[in-house]
Order: C-alpha cells, then sequence, then structure tokens
C-alpha cells in the first residue's frame, strides 16, 4: 500500500472524487487549491483532497474509497497518513459531511468531535437533493480533532 501525492491531471479520479461530492462544479471549488492523496494498493482504491483553511485548520474536503474495498481499512489508513503528516504544521483537522449514519460514525472513530452545523448548506449548494443511507442531507455538520 502506497500513499502519493497527485499533482496535475486531479479529475483522472473524478469518479472516486464524486463517490463523496456527487455535483462536479461543488468538486471545482476545492479541487485545484487542494492537495490531493491517493491511496494505491493494486490500483487506486482510495482519495482524498485537504485545504489550507486558515488560523491552523487543515479541511478534508473529500475522502473516498472504491465502494468494493469500503470496510477494509483504506479510509482510516488515508486518515491515519494525513494525521501523521500534518501533526505540528496544523492545529486541528476537521470535516464538513451530512449528518449521515455512515459518515459521521467513521469521523468518531478517528477521534473527530462535532463541532458546529451549517444549516441548509446541501439544499442550498447542490442543484439536487443529497440521500446517503437513505437520508436525505440538509445541513453539513462540521467535526474537528486535534493534530
Amino acid at each position: 500500500m502506497e500513499i502519493r501525492a497527485v499533482e496535475t491531471d486531479k479529475k483522472r479520479y473524478l469518479d472516486l472524487l464524486l463517490l463523496a461530492d456527487e455535483q462536479e462544479d461543488m468538486i471545482d471549488r476545492y479541487l485545484e487549491r487542494g492537495t490531493m492523496y491517493v491511496l494505491e494498493d493494486d490500483g487506486a482504491k482510495a482519495e482524498c483532497v485537504v485545504t489550507d483553511e486558515g488560523d491552523g485548520i487543515l479541511e478534508v474536503k473529500n475522502i473516498a474509497v472504491e465502494p468494493a474495498f469500503q470496510g477494509k481499512g483504506y479510509g482510516k489508513a488515508m486518515m491515519d497518513f494525513l494525521i501523521q503528516t500534518y501533526k505540528g504544521a496544523y492545529t486541528l483537522l476537521q470535516v464538513g459531511t451530512g449528518d449521515s449514519p455512515s459518515t459521521v460514525p467513521f469521523y468518531e472513530a478517528c477521534g473527530f468531535r462535532r463541532h458546529h452545523l451549517v444549516k441548509n448548506f446541501f439544499t442550498d449548494h447542490y442543484d439536487h437533493p443529497i440521500y446517503d443511507c437513505g437520508v436525505r442531507l440538509v445541513d453539513m455538520v462540521y467535526l474537528q480533532r486535534k493534530l
């Protein structure tokens, strides 16, 4: 298993990116200003994009694992990589996500705690309803952990 930075042609991983953020113009808002990593283990299994949000905050804008390989530790490996890579350079790692039974517990298991909500984020910024595990996403939940 190897995690490496993707410097150019980040959209070649669009299928993976769309697993975590299903509207391409929303991905376009952060993809080029972010740092992208891909986890390879006999092919690309996961990706993530992080951005510097200022004030010592690094934000996970997108993290996804190929569906056939979910639950096998690739997402946790990516998160552990981010924590080790950015420890000391930032004080907080944060992520904004839908209040979903599939995502929030993952982040909590990685040491994140709920921090704040952005009301109506998904209804205000996406051109169609977003569902995860049968739950319609409305508010964005921000979770943070210390680095």
